[in-house]
């Protein structure tokens, strides 16, 4: 018997669903009568089923994949229309399955499991109980938006094999350790931030000329350079996102200026560089969720029938 679809599945391509408008009503007998021994082509494996605005999902299985199109040898009606939603929601790109459950959630229906959505260029996917995972994502601020979360938001609109994800922002805020640990001087790491403080600030970045008696609000690294400059410690407010601490079963995306290159993968969690690129991010998103690596993916081939 043909499974129910997972929590979060898509069809991978999206030519895997086949839409087609039908003359009768969508039960479950009338289904299956007009897709029982129905040539489908050789990449379906769901079909959408609309009779005006109702539609349904089924599941097929063919009797090869070889010849172009192929009879359904058995089927399963997933959903009927009173469990299946049809979105039309023009800029969703229907590949990606963030964006299908984000579209999802915005026409969420009690009581639905599939929902149908036809995107961007008129294509059209489903996305099955959508639940997307949540991943904490801790980053200093400001600048605002943090650098990390838009790096991460990139990697999820463009890398079509990760789940549905759900980015939740956990913020180190520079100025909100500076209001609870007042101080008449501080030392930050560098000017680029744009943080606005109630006091002195100097910027370790200038390797000030003179050593005051400043609160630093910084992490390991720049504890290193304070050593290198003054040949002391000071007392230091440690921001460092990768050491915040984190719940049991939480999935942690943060950055670390201690690694120079690459991603630190531990249970949980994904440490990237403080001047992390995309594939960086998206590796370290794909371990969080379970996703092979990218050189694991299967190389390209051509169809076989452009081959005759």
């Amino acid at each position: 018997m043909i499974a129910l679809p997972a929590v979060n599945e898509i069809t991978r391509p999206y030519r895997g669903l086949s839409v087609q408008e039908v003359d009768f009503d969508l039960t479950e007998a009338a289904i299956t009568h007009y897709l029982a021994g129905r040539e489908v082509y050789r990449r379906t494996s769901f079909l959408a089923l609309r009779r005006k605005d109702r539609t349904a999902l089924v599941a097929v299985v063919k009797e090869s994949s070889a010849p172009l199109f192929s009879p359904v040898v058995e089927l399963r009606v997933l959903a009927l229309p009173e469990r299946v939603a049809f979105i039309e929601s023009p800029d969703t790109d229907v590949g990606n399955a963030t964006a299908l459950a984000t579209a999802a959630q915005a026409h969420h229906r009690a009581g639905v499991l599939a929902y149908v959505v036809q995107g961007r260029y008129q294509h059209i996917n489903f996305i099955w109980d959508p639940r997307p995972i949540p991943v904490r994502l801790t980053e200093v601020v400001p600048p605002w938006p943090p650098k990390l979360f838009a790096m991460a938001q990139q990697a999820i609109a463009f890398d079509e094999e990760l789940p549905p994800i759900e980015l939740q922002l956990d913020a180190v805020d520079i100025t909100e350790l500076a209001q609870r640990n007042p101080a008449s001087d501080y030392l930050l790491p560098c000017r680029g931030a744009g943080t606005e403080i109630a006091g002195r600030v100097s910027f370790l970045d200038t390797r000030p000329a003179d050593r005051l008696n400043w609160l630093m609000i910084g992490c390991t690294r720049s504890l290193e350079f304070h050593r290198h400059f003054y040949d002391d410690e000071p007392d230091r407010i440690d921001i460092c996102p990768a050491a915040t601490a984190r719940g049991p079963g939480e999935l942690t995306l943060a950055k670390c200026c201690l690694i120079e290159r690459g991603t630190r993968f531990e249970p949980g969690a994904a440490v990237v560089p403080w001047g992390s690129n995309l594939d960086e991010v998206r590796e370290a998103l794909r371990y969080l969720t379970g996703v092979p690596p990218v050189s694991n993916l299967q190389a390209g081939s051509d169809d076989e029938h452009q081959r005759a």
